[in-house]
């Protein structure tokens, strides 16, 4: 990983440490939404595939209706247990509903 020099202030060992930490973070907290990102990529996709509206997604996957918009922004963190529900609805494995490709 590239530690960007300019963000890192001048000054002690403490003030390194904390800059790294934090830079850290911010690194994490970007791969997290584009991980929601692109798995809400994948829903929306399989569920156009499908013929499925978002509402009738939900209703199958039994979770509110708002929520599979959500999920398609990459707006939520989404559990395991509501994974399995639209791999599930959307009658494939909940490998293949996260199976992203490059370039995708």
């Amino acid at each position: 990983m590239r530690i960007n020099a300019h963000l890192l202030p001048l000054g002690g060992c403490e003030n390194f440490v904390m800059s790294l930490v934090l830079h850290t973070k911010i690194i994490f907290m970007r791969l997290k939404k584009e991980i929601s990102i692109k798995f809400g990529e994948n829903v929306r996709k399989f569920r156009l595939q499908k013929g499925f509206s978002q509402e009738e997604l939900a209703h199958i996957a039994e979770v509110h209706r708002t929520y599979i918009g959500i999920i398609e922004r990459g707006e939520k963190n989404i559990t395991l247990v509501n994974i399995e529900k639209i791999a599930v609805a959307l009658e494939m494995s909940i490998v293949e509903l996260l199976t992203f490709k490059n370039g995708e």
